[in-house]
Protein backbone atom coordinates (compact mmCIF):
# COMPACT_ATOMS: atom_id res chain seq x y z
CA UNK A 1 0.00 0.00 0.00
CA UNK A 2 1.38 3.26 -1.05
CA UNK A 3 0.22 5.79 1.61
CA UNK A 4 2.59 8.46 0.57
CA UNK A 5 0.90 10.96 -1.43
CA UNK A 6 2.19 14.61 -2.44
CA UNK A 7 0.83 17.14 -0.18
CA UNK A 8 -0.04 20.58 -2.10
CA UNK A 9 0.64 24.59 -0.02
CA UNK A 10 -3.01 24.69 0.69
CA UNK A 11 -2.58 21.57 2.69
CA UNK A 12 0.58 21.94 4.61
CA UNK A 13 1.31 23.87 7.99
CA UNK A 14 3.30 27.53 7.21
CA UNK A 15 6.65 26.23 8.38
CA UNK A 16 6.40 23.72 5.35
CA UNK A 17 4.66 26.26 2.77
CA UNK A 18 8.41 28.27 3.38
CA UNK A 19 10.06 25.46 2.58
CA UNK A 20 8.23 25.07 -0.46
CA UNK A 21 8.34 28.89 -1.46
CA UNK A 22 12.29 28.10 -1.19
CA UNK A 23 12.35 24.86 -3.16
CA UNK A 24 10.13 26.70 -5.72
CA UNK A 25 12.96 29.42 -6.23
CA UNK A 26 15.42 27.05 -6.71
CA UNK A 27 13.74 24.47 -9.11
CA UNK A 28 10.91 26.58 -10.57
CA UNK A 29 8.42 23.76 -8.59
CA UNK A 30 7.78 21.00 -5.81
CA UNK A 31 8.81 17.99 -6.96
CA UNK A 32 6.76 15.32 -5.99
CA UNK A 33 9.00 13.85 -4.23
CA UNK A 34 9.61 16.57 -1.69
CA UNK A 35 5.45 17.40 -1.94
CA UNK A 36 5.23 13.56 -0.59
CA UNK A 37 8.37 13.73 1.53
CA UNK A 38 6.11 16.92 3.20
CA UNK A 39 4.15 14.39 5.06
CA UNK A 40 6.80 15.13 8.24
CA UNK A 41 7.39 18.63 7.87
CA UNK A 42 10.57 17.36 10.02
CA UNK A 43 11.84 15.13 7.26
CA UNK A 44 11.33 17.17 4.25
CA UNK A 45 13.14 20.29 6.79
CA UNK A 46 15.96 18.37 7.85
CA UNK A 47 16.87 15.65 4.95
CA UNK A 48 17.52 19.55 3.18
CA UNK A 49 19.69 21.00 5.56
CA UNK A 50 21.78 17.63 5.39
CA UNK A 51 21.65 17.28 2.03
CA UNK A 52 22.71 20.65 1.49
CA UNK A 53 25.57 20.55 3.91
CA UNK A 54 26.76 17.59 2.12
CA UNK A 55 26.96 18.98 -0.94
CA UNK A 56 29.43 21.92 0.66
CA UNK A 57 31.74 18.50 1.33
CA UNK A 58 34.58 17.19 -0.71
CA UNK A 59 32.35 15.77 -4.02
CA UNK A 60 31.40 18.30 -7.01
CA UNK A 61 28.17 18.28 -8.25
CA UNK A 62 29.02 15.50 -10.93
CA UNK A 63 29.89 13.22 -8.14
CA UNK A 64 27.25 13.59 -6.00
CA UNK A 65 25.17 12.65 -9.05
CA UNK A 66 27.37 9.62 -10.12
CA UNK A 67 26.27 8.64 -6.45
CA UNK A 68 22.68 9.26 -6.65
CA UNK A 69 22.74 7.61 -9.85
CA UNK A 70 24.59 4.12 -8.71
CA UNK A 71 22.40 3.95 -5.30
CA UNK A 72 19.15 4.75 -6.96
CA UNK A 73 20.36 2.09 -9.76
CA UNK A 74 20.83 -0.25 -6.75
CA UNK A 75 17.81 0.32 -5.07
CA UNK A 76 15.68 0.30 -8.99
CA UNK A 77 14.10 3.46 -7.76
CA UNK A 78 12.43 4.43 -11.23
CA UNK A 79 11.59 8.29 -9.88
CA UNK A 80 15.34 8.57 -8.67
CA UNK A 81 16.75 7.50 -12.06
CA UNK A 82 14.44 9.99 -13.54
CA UNK A 83 15.62 12.84 -11.42
CA UNK A 84 18.96 12.04 -11.19
CA UNK A 85 19.56 11.32 -14.79
CA UNK A 86 18.65 15.17 -15.98
CA UNK A 87 19.98 16.51 -13.04
CA UNK A 88 23.53 14.45 -14.05
CA UNK A 89 23.06 16.01 -17.62
CA UNK A 90 22.80 19.58 -16.17
CA UNK A 91 25.67 18.66 -13.99
CA UNK A 92 27.83 18.32 -17.34
CA UNK A 93 27.58 14.13 -17.92
CA UNK A 94 26.31 13.05 -21.53
CA UNK A 95 23.84 10.20 -22.04
CA UNK A 96 26.57 7.57 -22.43
CA UNK A 97 28.49 8.80 -19.33
CA UNK A 98 24.99 8.15 -17.18
CA UNK A 99 24.18 5.17 -18.70
CA UNK A 100 27.43 4.08 -17.53
CA UNK A 101 26.94 4.92 -14.24
CA UNK A 102 23.92 3.37 -14.12
CA UNK A 103 25.54 -0.14 -15.45
CA UNK A 104 28.82 0.38 -12.96
CA UNK A 105 31.51 0.34 -15.23
CA UNK A 106 33.23 4.04 -16.70
CA UNK A 107 36.49 4.64 -17.71
CA UNK A 108 37.45 6.85 -15.29
CA UNK A 109 39.35 4.83 -12.50
CA UNK A 110 38.18 7.73 -9.59
CA UNK A 111 34.87 7.48 -10.86
CA UNK A 112 34.83 3.88 -11.27
CA UNK A 113 36.07 3.42 -7.18
CA UNK A 114 33.03 5.81 -6.14
CA UNK A 115 30.30 4.34 -8.04
CA UNK A 116 31.64 0.70 -6.96
CA UNK A 117 31.56 2.01 -3.09
CA UNK A 118 27.73 3.25 -3.28
CA UNK A 119 26.65 0.19 -4.76
CA UNK A 120 28.65 -1.60 -2.62
CA UNK A 121 27.27 0.25 0.28
CA UNK A 122 23.78 0.12 -0.82
CA UNK A 123 23.64 -3.50 -1.75
CA UNK A 124 25.30 -4.69 1.61
CA UNK A 125 23.68 -2.53 3.89
CA UNK A 126 26.48 -0.12 4.81
CA UNK A 127 28.88 -2.85 4.60
CA UNK A 128 31.68 -2.34 1.87
CA UNK A 129 34.53 -4.72 0.75
CA UNK A 130 38.09 -3.65 1.90
CA UNK A 131 38.76 -4.10 -1.67
CA UNK A 132 36.21 -1.01 -2.28
CA UNK A 133 37.24 0.59 0.30
CA UNK A 134 40.70 0.28 -0.53
CA UNK A 135 40.16 1.10 -4.44
CA UNK A 136 38.53 4.43 -3.16
CA UNK A 137 41.34 5.68 -1.31
CA UNK A 138 43.94 4.82 -3.84
CA UNK A 139 42.33 6.74 -6.18
CA UNK A 140 42.66 10.02 -3.49
CA UNK A 141 39.59 9.71 -2.02
CA UNK A 142 40.03 10.53 1.95
CA UNK A 143 37.78 9.24 5.10
CA UNK A 144 36.10 12.35 5.11
CA UNK A 145 35.11 11.08 1.18
CA UNK A 146 34.16 7.90 3.13
CA UNK A 147 32.06 9.90 5.52
CA UNK A 148 30.46 11.84 2.99
CA UNK A 149 29.95 8.75 0.51
CA UNK A 150 28.16 6.93 3.61
CA UNK A 151 25.79 10.17 4.20
CA UNK A 152 24.61 10.72 0.36
CA UNK A 153 24.09 6.49 0.11
CA UNK A 154 21.95 7.53 2.85
CA UNK A 155 20.44 10.59 1.87
CA UNK A 156 19.52 8.67 -1.26
CA UNK A 157 18.17 6.02 0.19
CA UNK A 158 15.72 8.02 2.00
CA UNK A 159 14.79 9.13 -1.37
CA UNK A 160 14.16 6.16 -3.06
CA UNK A 161 12.36 4.48 0.14
CA UNK A 162 9.80 7.50 -0.08
CA UNK A 163 9.49 6.98 -3.62
CA UNK A 164 8.59 3.25 -2.81
CA UNK A 165 6.10 4.20 -0.42
CA UNK A 166 4.39 6.72 -2.59
CA UNK A 167 1.84 7.40 -4.61
CA UNK A 168 3.06 10.05 -7.30
CA UNK A 169 3.90 10.57 -10.72
CA UNK A 170 7.33 11.15 -11.64
CA UNK A 171 7.67 14.68 -12.69
CA UNK A 172 10.80 14.18 -15.13
CA UNK A 173 11.86 12.72 -18.32
CA UNK A 174 11.39 8.98 -17.27
CA UNK A 175 14.54 6.98 -17.25
CA UNK A 176 15.24 4.06 -19.48
CA UNK A 177 15.29 0.96 -17.57
CA UNK A 178 19.27 0.30 -17.55
CA UNK A 179 18.55 -3.02 -19.26
CA UNK A 180 17.48 -1.18 -22.51
CA UNK A 181 20.69 1.59 -22.35
CA UNK A 182 23.34 0.61 -24.80
CA UNK A 183 26.11 -0.74 -23.47
CA UNK A 184 29.06 1.63 -22.87
CA UNK A 185 31.70 -0.86 -21.45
Amino acid sequence: MKVLKPLTNNQVGEQTQTIFSSIKQRVGRVPNLYAAMANSPNLLGGFLVFEATLKQGSFSAKENEAIALAVSQSNDCKYCLSAHSALGKMAGYSAEEIAGIRQGTVADPKLQALITLATELTYNKGKASPEAIDAFLSVGYTAQSLAELIGFVAIRNITNYIYSNGDFEIDFPVAAPVESLESVA
